[in-house]
């Protein structure tokens, strides 16, 4: 064999594994044919999370008058922003491929398909290795609406020559509402369509409402209930018709209707790996496909799509693999946040999820952040805690709200270890912030699952 191992796939779990498996003595060999560093990096949380940035400035330059401060009216150069988030990337990109190198892995830079269940071909080359991994992560889909090819996803909003003055995005997930408040934030007449009553499914319900009212509040124009029908061009404009007869004239639709498992052309039958309903490759606890030397990490498997999952589970297959060290990555318990303005952050079970399991007593506040006494703005902080009632352990943590994510993940670190109510009780806070409301959190809302 070529190689002891052969990763397929450059992003966050295809490199950590590489990487990780090159230190403990592996030969390795890893092929990328688009991004080194995966979406995330190039086309994901990363640029993303600037653009979420630039936006914030809008806001912040209007709040600063309640503080005393007096400025002209800003504007913005959407050029300038794109061009210094494409320069950060690009150097972020040069790091991931360095560290594969220095590392000792040998890289490719094409797209790997397989031959047989040890073998890849890689810009014509065969290569032979005695495990594989596919880490090929996601990709965006649209509609199949007509019109369709008239919109554009993620990876277009992204690169886009110019910032249009009126979108409508299109779904209430993770990359919707993030895009919905990047948009508004820097000037675009924004609309938001969903069929939910409510955006983000999955997420804890209080939190979902009060997301809502902030995307209101933040002049996003709410359409729950509905979803596109067409997509008509309209001179230089695009109409977009909905299922309750509303037609949104806009200069783009953005289709943020989700992702899909990235296993097109990996001619994966050569290599008799079985895939499920979604396309995704199907694995077991040890991220064995269906042929026990092929694994697969991160996004194409479909299981929870965050970035630190991937990387994680990169790191534990290598130690399993070439470090005489076997472990898993447990799927409980993962903190996430949205990088809505504001953002969402959580950890843990939500309160729909607890009642599922049996009683549970709820703590809620909702506050006018400090910031917003003096600015005037009309933003509420909403906090969450969800608390078994037998036995008094936190089972979740929620939070709307200014620097959500830095502070549940201070929480993810005592839900994890098992922390109880009483344990929160007995915490001193920090005064004065946000965060210390999660441990001054004494009157209960209600009890749940009753």
């Amino acid at each position: 064999m070529d190689f002891d191992l052969f990763v397929i796939g450059g992003g966050s779990a295809g490199v950590r594994c590489a990487r990780i498996s090159a230190g403990h003595g592996a030969r390795v060999a890893v092929a990328e044919a688009r991004f080194w560093g995966g979406t995330c990096v190039n086309v994901g949380c990363v640029p993303k999370k600037f653009l979420v940035m630039a936006a914030e400035y809008g806001g912040a330059f209007e709040d600063a008058a309640g503080f005393g401060w007096q400025a002209e009216t800003p504007s913005h150069d959407w050029a300038a922003l794109i061009a210094a988030k494409d320069k950060e990337v690009a150097r972020l990109t040069g790091i991931y491929h360095r560290l594969l190198n220095q590392a000792g892995a040998t890289v490719f830079d094409g797209y790997a398909r397989f031959v047989d269940a040890h073998t890849v071909e890689v810009n014509g080359q065969r290569v032979s290795a005695e495990r594989i991994v596919i880490a090929t992560g996601g990709r965006p889909t649209g509609l199949e609406i007509p019109g369709a090819e008239l919109a554009i996803v993620s990876d277009d909003a992204l690169a886009l020559a110019a910032r249009p003055g009126r979108i409508a995005v299109v779904g209430s997930g993770y990359i919707a509402v993030e895009f919905a408040g990047i948009f508004a934030g820097l000037g675009a007449r924004t609309h938001l369509v969903y069929r939910q009553p409510l955006p983000l499914r999955g997420f804890d319900d209080d939190v979902r409402a009060g997301l809502a009212e902030a995307l209101a509040a933040n002049g996003v124009a709410l359409h729950p209930g509905a979803v596109p029908v067409k997509i008509e061009r309209q001179g230089a404009a695009k109409a977009l018709t909905l299922s309750d007869g509303r037609v949104l004239e806009v200069d783009e639709v953005f289709f943020a209707t989700g992702r899909a498992p990235n296993v097109a052309g990996l001619n994966l039958a050569a290599a008799g790996v079985a895939l499920g309903e979604k396309g995704e490759v199907l694995v077991n606890e040890r991220y064995e496909t269906s042929v026990s030397h092929i694994y697969a990490l991160g996004d194409v498997t479909d299981q929870f799509n965050l970035t630190p999952v991937a990387t994680a589970q990169g790191h534990a297959l290598a130690d399993t693999l070439f470090g005489n060290r076997p472990r898993g990555v447990s799927l409980e318990n993962i903190p996430t946040a949205v990088f809505s303005i504001p953002p969402v952050a959580t950890v843990g079970l939500t309160e729909a999820e607890a009642v599922a399991r049996g009683e549970a007593r709820i703590f809620v506040t909702k506050f006018t952040p400090m910031r917003h006494a003096l600015s005037g703005r009309a933003r509420k902080t909403l906090m969450k805690l969800v608390v078994d009632a037998r036995t008094d352990r936190v089972l979740g943590a929620h939070m709307l709200g200014e620097d959500a994510p830095e502070i549940i993940q201070g929480l993810a670190v005592a839900i994890t270890a098992g922390a109880t109510k009483a344990d929160f009780d007995r915490t001193i806070g920090i005064h004065p912030t946000a965060a210390e409301e999660f441990v001054t959190l004494r009157t209960q809302t209600r009890i749940a699952g009753a």
